[in-house]
């Protein structure tokens, strides 16, 4: 890993950029923060000692005088496309949307003009009557419901880099113990461990569970459900001997890059859905969503997930699996 990783890192960056050009980046187009978080994540978690300085930058930050700031709609399907915005800060660092250590550092060093301009927190009840969809926004909805933010920025990949750490740490546990009792007792202790310190600093209010922030307490949250969640996988495969029933899984995971440039970064979908019948909605993509899976269940949460569990993974289960009988992977 301590070799191979520059390497492996710059192939990661490669393919963010790679998906850059085929969404035709342009002058207000969003940077591929995620799978460079990924390459950037790769490189750095070879090194405790930079993650240990990483994660101490949290608390200046969090301290640091925000000051107001503005900007510009650049959206031109918006009614506000031009309109330029003042956002009031004027305050120490919090974790509400306008005034947040990690918006204001992604303005400064990547510009505003290159990051998400769909930010989730245009689902909230401040910003939309739809809340939980993104709905058209509310005539009083303050102006930072208008303005960008980046999920996967420069302070959200410190993050990325902890949880890399903390999947590499599982990874170790399978080398350096032998027996199974020995691995699950390990995991399962890390587990709940990780759970219930996550679960502590979000409930006391220390610091909130916050996915667009990855704040710490999310990666702990995570990080010990994940290893819940494999420590029962390896029993049920490892021990148990039920291999069949996860074969999907495991093709994927051969193929893992293949999957996330095509399904997760979207890709194929979007080369599918650029075949349409007299209005950019009528593709196949939309057909399968609307009639095969929403509409037979009459509701769109329960539609959508189950699109993404046969549709999304269950396809692309079958692909890898293909792919492997052919012995055809992506490898960096």
């Amino acid at each position: 890993m301590v070799w191979y990783s520059p390497e492996n890192s710059f192939c990661i960056f490669g393919c963010g950029i790679s998906g850059n050009l085929y969404k035709r980046c342009q002058r207000h187009q969003r940077i591929d923060h995620l799978v460079n978080s990924l390459s950037s994540s790769y490189i750095i978690g070879t090194g405790w000692l930079v993650h240990v300085y990483s994660l101490s930058t949290w608390p200046y930050f969090m301290g640091h005088m925000f000051p107001d700031w503005q900007f510009t709609v650049h959206n031109k399907d918006s009614a506000d496309y031009g309109k330029i915005f003042n956002v009031t800060c004027g305050v120490r660092g919090k974790l509400d949307p306008p005034c947040n250590a990690v918006g204001y550092i992604d303005r400064q060093v990547l510009g505003i003009n290159h990051i998400y301009h769909h930010p989730a927190w245009r689902r909230s009840k401040a910003c939309t009557q739809d809340s939980l969809y993104e709905g058209s926004l509310r005539n009083d909805a303050p102006s930072w419901c208008h303005a960008p933010f980046e999920p996967e920025g420069i302070l959200s990949s410190i993050s990325a880099i902890l949880s890399t750490i903390i999947g590499v740490h599982f990874g170790h546990v399978l080398i350096h113990l032998k027996g199974h009792l020995a691995r699950l007792k390990h995991w399962a202790i890390m587990g709940i461990a990780l759970l219930i310190f996550g679960l502590s600093l979000h409930l006391t209010h220390v610091m909130p569970l916050n996915k667009q922030l990855y704040t710490f307490s999310y990666v702990c949250v995570t990080s010990g459900a994940a290893a819940l969640v494999f420590s029962a996988i390896y029993a049920l495969v490892d021990i148990w001997d039920l291999k069949y029933m996860f074969l999907p899984l495991e093709w994927i995971g051969m193929n893992a890059m293949l999957v996330y440039v095509m399904a997760a970064e979207g890709i194929f979908a979007g080369f599918i859905n650029g075949w349409y019948y007299d209005d950019p909605h009528n593709t196949l993509v939309y057909w399968i969503q609307k009639h095969v899976f929403i509409r037979v269940w009459h509701s769109r949460r329960v539609g959508i997930l189950l699109y993404v569990i046969f549709a999304e993974i269950l396809f692309w289960g079958i692909v890898t699996g293909m792919l492997h009988r052919f012995r055809i992977y992506w490898k960096l």
